[in-house]
């Protein structure tokens, strides 16, 4: 009886993080034999490898490998490895647990912002009772979200719902059903002029690391009832310049920053960004990944091929998304 093939799981530099995975996609995908990357490998049996922050040149080697799934929303970890099989497609997670739980935390932020919960926090330990007869309705506050991927055009459209004034801009063209949007460098200045409080959900490319500067704070709409621009960032942290956050912020150009992501993960305890008090920080868990949903997403793709069907979800290498 022929040996079974082989999917593996890379996860993290070290691997540490693999076991998880392994158990929870050994449920799933019961033809295949499940194990981490860092055991010994029978290379001509692989067939598929799950992966998050894997050790650059780790996936190589392996002739007969036919997909390769990014446990994540983001794929930079990916493309920025310089010796990934070129001939083998790259598959991002779709699923709408991921996609919901990062609209509940844009929506959450976004609420906490406009209902001035950092405010009345501080009145409740100062023991004082200051009402505010001007808190300004969802509809008179514009909210703008950059990257219309699957996961911002559904945040986007759940802001709509509540009520707020919302845009989108993308590098390309998009169209979302009674949104305004906004595409390419010549949209982006427009789009940043109309935007008080700022939601990005981009990928990480070439294009847009480093994306979030003081050049393009200073577009940022400065009429909004908080006295300032208000940014989110749940993307990723290559594309925001920590540097130029604290400054602007203490320069008033930013009013306050909601950062689920950082340049260097986990947050190192010396950055200024633990203390500042307009800082708001969250671990990373905007959109945490669920065992069950995500391996149920690569079972179901990984059996779509198995039965000869063309790789979907791809992404495209040269867009890095």
């Amino acid at each position: 009886m022929s040996e079974p093939d082989v999917l593996v799981v890379a996860y993290g530099r070290d691997g540490a993080g693999a076991a998880p995975w392994v158990e929870a996609l050994a449920d799933r995908v019961p033809g295949l034999h499940v194990q981490s990357l860092n055991g010994p490998v029978d290379i001509a049996r692989v067939r598929y490898a799950v992966t998050w922050r894997h050790p650059p040149g780790s996936l190589t080697g392996f002739p007969n490998l036919k997909a390769i799934f990014s446990l994540g929303a983001g794929v930079d970890h990916l493309v920025s490895d310089s010796n990934l099989p070129a001939d083998v497609p790259i598959v991002r997670i779709v699923d709408p647990d991921l996609r919901d739980r990062m609209s509940e935390w844009v929506v959450l932020h976004t609420l906490i912002h406009h209902r001035q919960v950092r405010l009345y926090d501080w009145h409740q330990s100062e023991k004082m009772w200051v009402e505010d007869p001007f808190q300004p309705a969802a509809g008179e506050v514009r909210v703008g979200v950059m990257g219309l991927g699957v996961l911002g055009a559904d945040a986007t459209r759940k802001l709509k719902m509540i009520g707020f004034d919302v845009a989108g801009w993308s590098r390309t063209a998009k169209t979302l059903d009674g949104i305004e949007t906004f595409s390419g460098q010549e949209g982006l200045d427009r789009f940043l002029a109309r935007t008080q409080i700022l939601v990005v959900l981009l990928p990480l490319t070439p294009e847009t690391r480093g994306i979030l500067n003081h050049s393009l704070f200073s577009k940022l709409a400065r009429d909004s009832y908080f006295g300032g621009p208000i940014l989110l960032n749940a993307g990723r942290g290559g594309l925001q310049n920590e540097a130029d956050i604290l400054a602007a912020l203490d320069d008033g150009i930013l009013k306050a920053a909601t950062l689920d992501v950082f340049e260097t993960e986990p947050l190192p305890e010396s950055s200024p960004l633990w203390h500042h008090p307009a800082v708001t920080i969250t671990p990373h868990n905007s959109a945490i990944s669920n065992y069950g949903s995500i391996t149920g997403f690569i079972a179901g793709e990984i059996a779509h091929l198995e039965s000869g069907g063309a790789p979907r979800h791809t992404v495209d290498r040269q867009r890095a998304y």
